[in-house]
């Protein structure tokens, strides 16, 4: 029986999705420490754009949709929300709440002070300098899939820290 067997799938996705946010971080913290706060913001947000593409399209095998585009709003919701359930842990998934409430728009709210980046970025002392790559990621995967968006609050440094919660709508544009 292989070790992939003798495990539940569910701690098997949290010791993967654990070990993908602890590197994420300690990258983060590493560059920080080397070249400041501003560059390690900046080639944190150009590695996340570049993996993008690569992740959409790793998901989207993974979940069914091939190489076809994603088409109808019901489609990038499933998608979304699939794909966030399988790469974070439950200890953070469980804090973040995606929602889709009405047709086009994608609704997020991370429990109050439970963001994984800005527990970090507030343990390194960093938070009023930290350009949220939490929300990034999720506008570059719309950027990848090739679906028009609006996100609202427009997201730059850490709403967590700046306005004492993180939430907000994406709005997409599909006719279905």
């Amino acid at each position: 029986m292989s070790v992939l067997d003798r495990h539940e799938k569910g701690r098997i996705r949290d010791l993967l999705g654990k070990g993908w946010l602890t590197h994420d971080g300690m990258w983060f913290f590493s560059v920080y420490q080397r070249l400041g706060v501003e560059q390690a913001n900046v080639l944190n947000k150009a590695a996340i754009q570049s993996l993008a593409p690569i992740e959409t399209s790793r998901a989207r095998k993974l979940l069914g949709f091939k190489d076809s585009d994603i088409e109808t709003f019901a489609e990038l919701r499933d998608f979304l929300l699939d794909s966030l359930e399988l790469i974070l842990p439950e200890s953070v998934f469980s804090r973040a709440h995606f929602d889709a409430p009405e047709m086009n728009t994608i609704r997020w709210e991370w429990e109050k002070g439970e963001c994984f980046a800005y527990k970090g970025m507030k343990q390194i002392g960093i938070l009023d300098d930290y350009e949220c790559g939490v929300m990034f990621r999720i506008e570059c995967w719309l950027q990848a899939l090739g679906i028009p968006y609006e996100i609202e609050p427009k997201i730059d440094k850490c709403i967590m820290h700046e306005k004492g919660a993180c939430r907000g709508e994406i709005k997409t544009f599909f006719d279905d």
